[in-house]
C-alpha cells in the first residue's frame, strides 16, 4: 500500500506533537497526584488549572464554569442527568432532535423507561431543526432542552443561539453537545445563550478519554459520582492530570488559527463534494452551507456501505459508514433516516472527515481512488442491475 490518507477525523484524530510534549512530563518525572500538597501535587494542580483556563479561553467561559470529565458521553450523561435531578420537582418534559448522538439518544432512551417524557424534534433534508415546532413543543412541565451544536455525521450545524434565546425566554435549561463543534467552529457559550455544554479532547487532536463539561455560573448540578470530592465537589475522582494537559494543549493549539484553518478545509471539503457527487446516483448529506467545514458525507445509490469502507480500506483510505459508534450494527443510521433518506439508499453512506492534517494531496487521492470502488460495488450488485435495467426500459417506452 502505497499511501494512506486518514479522513475519519471526526471518529477521532490522531494526538498532536504539541499535545503530546505538554503531557510528557506528568507522564513520566511528574508523577504528583493534583490533590496532594507537597511539591510534585503543587505543580500538578497548577497544570490542572492552566488547562482549565485554556479550555475556558476557547469557549469563552470563566475557569470556574469548566469541569474536566473522561469525554464526551460522561459529559452528556451528566448534564442531561443532573438537570433531571436538578429539576425534579419541577416537571418530567424533555426537548431534544431526532439526530442526537448516541451519548444523548440513549440517555434519553434510559430517562423515558424512568418515566420522563421526550419530545424529539423533527429535522427537515438537511438535519435542520424548526424553531416554530421548538417553540410549539414547550410545556409548562419541560425542564431540558437538549440539542446537538453539530452533527456528528452529515456536518449539520444547528441554530444554538436561536434555540438558546428562546430556552432562556422560557426559563428552561438548555444542554448542547458540542463535541464535533469544539475546535472546528468558533465556540462562545454567551453567545449561544447555552447553560451546558459538552466538548471531547480526542476530537481536536487531545488525548481520547478526556473531555469537560461546561456549567454556567450559578448553575450546580448534583454530582455524577461519588467519591473524595474532586473538580470543586462534583466530580470526584483523581484528576487525569496528563490528560487534562493533554486536552489544554491541544484545544489552544486548535483555536489559535481557527479561521484559517476553517477556510482551508473547507475549499478542500468542497473539492472533495464537487467530485464525488459528479458520479452517478450520489448525493451529499447535510446541510449544503451551514455545515462544518471539514466533514462530507454522501450517500452512494446501490452500494453498501461496510464493503465500500473496506474496499477503501484496502486502497488505504481511513473513513466511515455513518457514525463510528454505530460500526457493527447491520441498521442504517439514525440520522440519515431522520433526514428522509429510504432504508436501501441510507445503507450505501460514507463520511469523510478532514482535519488540518490533510493536504489537497490527500484530496486529489481520494478522488482517484473512491469512484472506482464505487463502481466495482455496483458491477456485482442485483440492486444497481434492476435500477439501471429499469432506466433502460423507462428511456426505450418514452
Amino acid at each position: 500500500m502505497s499511501k494512506i490518507v486518514y479522513a475519519d477525523n471526526a471518529a477521532t484524530t490522531f494526538l498532536s506533537k504539541h499535545a503530546l510534549e505538554a503531557m510528557m512530563p506528568f507522564l513520566t518525572d511528574q508523577p504528583g497526584n493534583a490533590s496532594t500538597v507537597y511539591a510534585y501535587g503543587r505543580a500538578a494542580k497548577r497544570a490542572v488549572e492552566d488547562a482549565r483556563s485554556k479550555v475556558a479561553a476557547a469557549i469563552g467561559a470563566k475557569p470556574e464554569e469548566v469541569y474536566f470529565t473522561s469525554g464526551g458521553t460522561e459529559s452528556d450523561n451528566w448534564a442531561i442527568k443532573g438537570v433531571v435531578e436538578l429539576r425534579k420537582n419541577k416537571g418530567k418534559h424533555i426537548i431534544s432532535t431526532e439526530i442526537e448522538h448516541h451519548a444523548v439518544q440513549h440517555t434519553l432512551q434510559y430517562l423515558e423507561k424512568q418515566g420522563y417524557e421526550v419530545t424529539y424534534l423533527k429535522v427537515d433534508q438537511y438535519g435542520n431543526i424548526s424553531l416554530d415546532d421548538l417553540r410549539a413543543a414547550i410545556r409548562p412541565d419541560t425542564i431540558l432542552i437538549t440539542v446537538m451544536t453539530a452533527n456528528n455525521e452529515i456536518g449539520t450545524i444547528l441554530p444554538i443561539a436561536e434555540i438558546g434565546a428562546i430556552a432562556q425566554e422560557k426559563g428552561i435549561l438548555f444542554h448542547t453537545d458540542a463535541v464535533q463543534a469544539v475546535g472546528h467552529i468558533p465556540v462562545n457559550v454567551s453567545e449561544m445563550n447555552v447553560d451546558l455544554l459538552s466538548l471531547s479532547g480526542h476530537k481536536f487532536k487531545g488525548p481520547k478519554g478526556t473531555g469537560a463539561l461546561y456549567m454556567k455560573k450559578g448553575l450546580r448540578l448534583p454530582a455524577l459520582l461519588q467519591g473524595g470530592g474532586q473538580e470543586r465537589g462534583v466530580r470526584s475522582g483523581t484528576e487525569n492530570v496528563p490528560g487534562i494537559v493533554g486536552l489544554g494543549a491541544a484545544l489552544e493549539e486548535a483555536t489559535a488559527n481557527l479561521g484559517e484553518s476553517m477556510k482551508r478545509l473547507a475549499a478542500m471539503r468542497e473539492k472533495l463534494v464537487k467530485g464525488l457527487t459528479a458520479i452517478p446516483y450520489t448525493r451529499l448529506t447535510g446541510d449544503p452551507v451551514h455545515r462544518l467545514p471539514g466533514i462530507a458525507s454522501f450517500v452512494f445509490e446501490c452500494v453498501e456501505g461496510e464493503s465500500m469502507v473496506l474496499l477503501l480500506d484496502q486502497n488505504g483510505i481511513c473513513g466511515s459508514s455513518g457514525s463510528a459508534c454505530s460500526s457493527g450494527s447491520l441498521d442504517p443510521s439514525h440520522v440519515l433516516m431522520a433526514i428522509g433518506l429510504p432504508h436501501e439508499i441510507a445503507h450505501g453512506s460514507l463520511r469523510l472527515s478532514l482535519n488540518e492534517d490533510n493536504t489537497e494531496e490527500d484530496i486529489d487521492y481520494l478522488l482517484e481512488k473512491i469512484p472506482p470502488v464505487i463502481e466495482r460495488l455496483r458491477a456485482m450488485s442485483p440492486l444497481w442491475e434492476d435500477k439501471m435495467a429499469g432506466i433502460a426500459a423507462a428511456a426505450a417506452a418514452k
